[in-house]
């Protein structure tokens, strides 16, 4: 290992985060006795311009009014480059002691998380606030990914990352047809068989943005977060892009609608078959030791110091979501 030590980010179960508008109190009020794991309420993209300030006081009587159990609230506040921001912070910060963390849209560059930090840190000290507000910033620009191993290391508030696929594609121009789909024209013509026939393999559109910032987040101790997946009337499609981003190594993934949100869990939970290699590997690697060896071999396959880490690392996940 390197000298240098990074600080993990509070740990939090995160496989599902499901986007609830502030607009819609009844969503609000239904999305409390879900399943998912982190629920965001939205100030941003969800909500209409005339709507905002309406939504501001939504959020504020959920947020002191519902019971969220152990959920980890957060709020997803408008972009800096809006009049709405300083409100959004100010006016649900102040009043709400249950909000755990904020969502930052469109993050491009460090000093737009200094800038939240600055408002977060001097409501916190004004208030005489103990619980420290974390915060998730949404990579879903050109910028943001340009700079987003600098942004990974902007706040000690900073716990998460997550992928704005739609704001992105839009952002580099690629062209998209679903939220977080695929599409046909990114794929790859085999070379001709004997008969002269070729084959056609879809390609995965996402996968450097999401690497690039996988590697970040991993790097400075940041939990990384899969984005949405627009057809929810696709159970398959989710399911297999969320499949994609967990073999990864992706934390969790959003739900835009509560049908995703088992879905997520069930992707993003070890299976018992994983945790039990698992065990078998650092029992394995524990009698190795007590030989004198560095190294064994499990059905068939090497073991090493590299294998314990993973290992350790699915067990610690999995003991997380029993708890």
């Amino acid at each position: 290992m390197s000298f240098t030590l990074i600080q993990q980010a509070k740990p939090r179960l995160h496989r599902s985060e499901l986007a609830v508008p502030g607009s819609n109190p009844t969503f609000m009020e239904k999305s409390a006795s879900s399943a998912a794991d982190v629920i965001f309420l939205d100030l941003e993209d969800a909500v209409a311009p005339d709507d905002k300030e309406k939504a501001r006081t939504n959020i504020i009587q959920a947020l002191n009014d519902l019971d969220w159990g152990n959920k980890t609230m957060m709020i997803r506040i408008n972009g800096l480059d809006t009049h709405y921001m300083y409100r959004d912070v100010v006016d649900i910060v102040e009043a709400c002691p249950r909000l755990d963390m904020i969502l930052i849209p469109k993050v491009g560059v460090p000093a737009d998380v200094y800038a939240i930090d600055v408002l977060v840190t001097q409501i916190e000290q004004a208030k005489k606030r103990d619980k420290q507000i974390g915060f998730e910033v949404l990579i879903e620009t050109a910028l943001g990914m340009a700079n987003v191993e600098a942004i990974a290391q902007s706040s000690k508030r900073l716990e998460a990352m997550s992928f704005g696929v739609a704001d992105y594609a839009a952002s580099t121009r690629a062209r998209s047809t679903v939220i977080g789909g695929v599409n046909p024209d990114f794929s790859v013509l085999t070379d001709k068989d004997e008969s002269g026939n070729r084959q056609t393999h879809w390609q995965d559109p996402w996968l450097f943005a999401q690497n690039r910032m996988l590697v970040a987040c991993r790097a400075y101790g940041l939990r990384p977060i899969d984005g949405p997946f627009g057809d929810f009337s696709d159970p398959d499609g989710y399911r297999s892009a969320a499949r994609r981003c967990a073999a990864l190594g992706f934390e969790g993934k959003w739900a835009i609608h509560p049908s995703q949100i088992e879905l997520a869990n069930e992707v993003f939970t070890p299976s018992e078959a994983e945790v039990t290699k698992a065990r078998r590997i650092l029992e394995a690697m524990e009698e190795a030791a007590k030989a004198g060896r560095g190294a064994v071999s499990l059905d068939g396959r090497l073991i090493d110091i590299a294998s314990i880490r993973m290992a350790e690392a699915l067990i610690e996940k999995a003991n997380a979501m029993k708890g």
